[in-house]
């Protein structure tokens, strides 16, 4: 039993991992489409769209098993990101239509860090599942 708590735990670093990397992919291209003269809204889905498709690509690239077996299936994992990016989208835009005087960036910074957590959320209670 000892022997799959650091699996555990490696699996669950390598989750954040993706989440970080899908993050820092979004945030890249939500700053270039914002300088590119685009909507705020309309940048910040085009940004999450191409960003949760990378992510979703490298979610089958990358090894989330546990002795020879997923840790959670991955239809689950790629269930809690896409729930997470339609999340995200949902508290970016309300976010700034809501506070039209809150920079573009600063609300997709608190729209991905509420989600981000909700994904973390997630991905823990798949994983602890019986």
């Amino acid at each position: 039993m000892a022997d799959r708590s650091p699996n555990r735990i490696l699996l669950f670093l390598r989750f954040v991992a993706l989440l970080l990397l899908g993050l820092m992919i979004d945030a890249l291209l939500f700053h270039l489409l914002l300088n590119a003269a685009l909507g705020p809204l309309l940048a910040r889905t085009l940004s999450l769209l191409a960003a949760l498709a990378i992510t979703l690509a490298l979610l089958h690239r990358i090894d989330l098993t546990a002795h020879n077996r997923l840790s959670i299936e991955r239809p689950g994992l790629a269930a809690i990101l896409i729930i997470a990016a339609i999340l995200n989208q949902g508290l970016y835009a309300t976010l700034v239509t809501a506070l039209p005087s809150l920079q573009p960036l600063a609300a997709m910074a608190l729209a991905s860090t509420a989600t981000l957590c909700f994904a973390i959320f997630g991905y823990l209670r798949f994983a602890s599942r019986k």
